[in-house]
């Protein structure tokens, strides 16, 4: 019975040993910073999910790509996934992400509205104009002082994708690439659309990138706006501007966001074969 019992320990003592063993190889999977910034034009404390590149280096100079719905749970880890295979196996340069976590988008993303029926479904709307001073003079700032930069992006879908038409529209200067995906342009009944041609002639004509596109399956009005924005875009005339559209075929409102920044991204950077 005793030796069977100092085999047990033996035992025991060696699993324990193992499992303490392959404990001491966990650490932890890091892929960039969590950075809190207060805001004073927002009156509140934003999280920002920033992605560095794995040979991140604080002397050179990178893109940045500013995403919105930038929270851990909705659209950072995928999208940052899609930028590190770019920087992989397409020419895309090492690039930052910085994702800009929401408190209340449907505040922050939408400009104000006299509609009855939009007031009462979204009670806290009506703030973009805040949310873009919160971006030109707090956010992007901030980041140039943690980071030197080169080209700056905007990724938005849905009523972030009216939010980044809106700062084509009225700042353009803020970005050099718009990445629009799914515009909610319905709301306030078309009013920034049918604003945009007047608001196109004050605009510079400096060099941009514009990526405008859509799904097959969303809903019909969504379809036709974001043609439509095509449509007025390229009808500026903008010599510098690089306009493209593209309809997802068999993507709708849910699923296009992955796909169609791949399907933008290829238009910027084409693949390259491997150096190796």
């Amino acid at each position: 019975m005793l030796k069977k019992l100092l085999i047990f320990c033996s035992i025991l003592f060696a699993f324990q040993s193992m499992v303490l063993a392959q404990k001491g190889n966990v650490k932890p999977l890091t892929i960039g910073e969590i950075r809190t910034i207060k805001s004073k034009i927002l009156n509140e404390d934003r999280i920002l999910n920033i992605y560095l590149p794995q040979n991140f280096d604080k002397t050179k100079s990178y893109p940045i790509i500013y995403l919105l719905d930038g929270s851990m749970n909705e659209d950072f880890i995928h999208v940052t996934g899609l930028v590190q295979f770019f920087n992989q196996m397409y020419s895309m340069p090492e690039t930052i992400v910085v994702g800009i976590g929401n408190i209340d988008r449907k505040r922050d993303f939408t400009f104000h509205t006299d509609l009855k029926d939009l007031q009462k479904d979204y009670p806290t709307t009506g703030h973009s104009d805040k949310f873009i001073n919160f971006l030109e003079k707090e956010l992007k700032p901030y980041i140039e002082s943690q980071f030197k930069t080169t080209d700056t992006y905007i990724f938005g879908q849905s009523l972030g994708g009216l939010l980044a038409t809106e700062i084509l529209l009225k700042k353009p200067e803020l970005f050099n690439n718009y990445f629009i995906i799914s515009p909610s342009l319905w709301w306030d009944d078309e009013s920034l659309l049918k604003q945009a041609p007047h608001l196109l002639t004050k605009i510079p004509d400096t060099k941009k990138f514009v990526y405008v596109s859509v799904g097959k399956g969303e809903h019909p009005v969504m379809i036709k706006d974001a043609e439509s924005l095509d449509d007025i875009l390229k009808k500026s005339n903008k010599k510098n501007w690089l306009v493209e559209y593209k309809m997802m075929e068999t993507d709708n409102h849910a699923t296009i966001l992955h796909r169609s920044l791949y399907e933008g991204l290829v238009k910027l950077f084409p693949y390259q074969e491997p150096k190796n």
